[in-house]
């Protein structure tokens, strides 16, 4: 599917909240933002009850994450009062390791990813038409030259970054400026969050993301690939 190159244009520039509108306008109940929670997650979720707009809010659990993360989870969810889906894997861990071995993260983390992170998501991106992530180019070299707006061949539906332009500091600028929650592990040398088994805090001066999966060669889950 093509999207029209003008929609492309306009929203290339436009403030993230116009994005945000544009997408409930177009989409409404068809409209979900995926989250892990990461800062750029909160503004959205702050930025769309600001304007009272309340989509469907999917989160991935993974049953592997940080204590501080769900933590974070269940105060955004009742201060905004989130229409959330915790997704989880069709497997619990104890049944995973049975049949693909203890600690599958560490001789397989792709395996892994796909079992508890992508497959999930797929399966329940599938009612819906757009969906809104929080990626932005200044994330990692690989998210360097991320669209707006975009149609997602992978799940079949347009998927949207209204963030995609920001930096980091404008993020925590906004967060401090509304004094929002946000996970304490970056205030410990997280600056991007996933599984407990596979997130380690980083060095000054290491790519945001090198704490992701740091003894492999990946530094992403596979939910952004195409």
């Amino acid at each position: 599917m093509q999207i029209d190159e003008h929609i492309i244009k306009r929203l290339e520039s436009a403030y993230p909240q116009d994005i945000l509108r544009w997408a409930h306008a177009t989409y409404h109940q068809r409209l979900v933002v995926v989250t892990s929670f990461q800062p750029t997650g909160i503004v959205t979720l702050h930025m769309l009850n600001e304007m009272q707009i309340r989509p469907t809010v999917i989160t991935l659990d993974t049953g592997v994450l940080f204590p501080e993360t769900y933590a974070l989870m269940d105060e955004i969810e009742a201060r905004f009062d989130l229409d959330l889906i915790r997704v989880q894997p069709e497997l619990t861990l104890d049944q995973q390791a049975a049949i693909y071995g203890d600690k599958l993260w560490e001789h397989d983390p792709d395996q892994c990813c796909q079992m508890r992170k992508t497959r999930p998501l797929e399966k329940a991106l599938q009612p819906y038409e757009a969906w809104i992530t929080g990626l932005r180019r200044d994330q990692s070299p690989n998210r360097a030259n991320t669209p707006v707006i975009t149609w997602d061949k992978r799940h079949h539906m347009v998927k949207l970054a209204p963030f995609a332009t920001w930096t980091e500091d404008m993020i925590w600028t906004y967060i401090h400026a509304h004094d929002l929650p946000y996970n304490t592990l970056h205030d410990q040398g997280y600056p991007s969050i996933g599984c407990l088994t596979c997130t380690r805090a980083i060095a000054k001066g290491e790519d945001i993301r090198s704490g992701r999966w740091s003894n492999h060669e990946k530094t992403e889950c596979g939910i952004h690939n195409i």
